[in-house]
């Protein structure tokens, strides 16, 4: 999920026209940078590569208390021709930043205005931190469409942030944070559990195929990849392609020594627990 600079545009594009062959939904990061710099839009726009993907935008959900609303989210979805908006919630983020923005109070209220409001569906995600099952209720009755519990596993941004700050005792509190959070397949269990009628997307260390196999036979909707992308976009679209046809190789090999012939026969396959967590026929 990228966008707000010349590089991440290149990056959106090469993703985008891997999405378009393969028919694999994409998200774009977070656009407020082009809501309050209109010059950068261009920098998320990837329709004319990706005509036919589910694409999403994004939002930070925090940002309904610091003055954003409907306008600012139907300009996220028509700047980019999304058809569903992500509102992202990263806490712990926002905590240790140095500029972070903390007030949280009643943002489950604005939630549900912005998705009583929005025209197309929203979708919570977390960013590394995982969903609890409290949590994916109250998104519920917000009227979210779906949950992407995004659980700990992958990308920290608490340590992202700990090597952004200059000042050594803001460092050390972030990197207190390095592995906080629900693992993503816990996570996912928890959700999955708590909202059964909900689609439930899982992403956070989602690395190869094996990782989405098993994100899938506990349950998954649907399996989000970003980190492990990142180097292969920042070359050409063919890497990026390269990249995803080994993971959706491994999925489907992973799949069929599970003895599931489609996604929805992994979802029920028998799990056990072992040293780890292994698909078993």
């Amino acid at each position: 999920q990228t966008g707000g600079t010349e590089s991440a545009h290149i990056i959106n594009l090469n993703l985008a026209q891997t999405a378009q062959t393969l028919g694999i939904a994409m998200g774009v990061g977070s656009q407020r940078a082009a809501i309050e710099q209109k010059d950068l839009a261009n920098t998320y726009k990837i329709r004319q590569v990706a005509p036919d993907i589910l694409l999403l935008a994004n939002l930070g959900a925090v940002q309904l208390n610091y003055g954003y609303g409907i306008d600012q989210a139907r300009q996220a979805v028509e700047m980019i021709e999304a058809d569903a908006l992500i509102l992202h919630l990263n806490p712990l983020q926002e905590a240790v930043q140095a500029e972070g923005d903390r007030n949280w109070k009643g943002l489950y209220h604005k939630i549900e205005a912005l998705v009583s409001q929005l025209e197309v569906p929203v979708i919570a995600k977390e960013v590394g931190n995982g969903i609890s099952a409290s949590v994916a209720r109250r998104l519920v009755s917000c009227g979210v469409a779906a949950i992407d519990v995004a659980g700990a596993g992958g990308t920290s941004w608490s340590e992202v942030e700990a090597y952004r700050q200059s000042d050594p005792r803001r460092q050390k509190i972030a990197h207190c944070f390095a592995n906080w959070g629900i693992p993503t397949a816990l996570s996912l269990m928890e959700v999955r559990q708590a909202v059964p009628n909900l689609p439930v997307f899982a992403s956070g260390g989602i690395r190869t195929g094996i990782d989405a196999a098993k994100a899938i036979a506990l349950g998954a909707t649907l399996v989000g990849s970003a980190a492990p992308l990142l180097e292969a976009a920042t070359d050409q679209s063919q890497a990026v392609y390269e990249k995803f046809t080994v993971l959706l190789e491994a999925l489907r090999i992973a799949a069929f020594c599970a003895g599931a012939s489609t996604l929805s026969e992994l979802q029920q396959v028998p799990l056990r627990r072992a040293d780890n967590w292994k698909i078993l026929d």
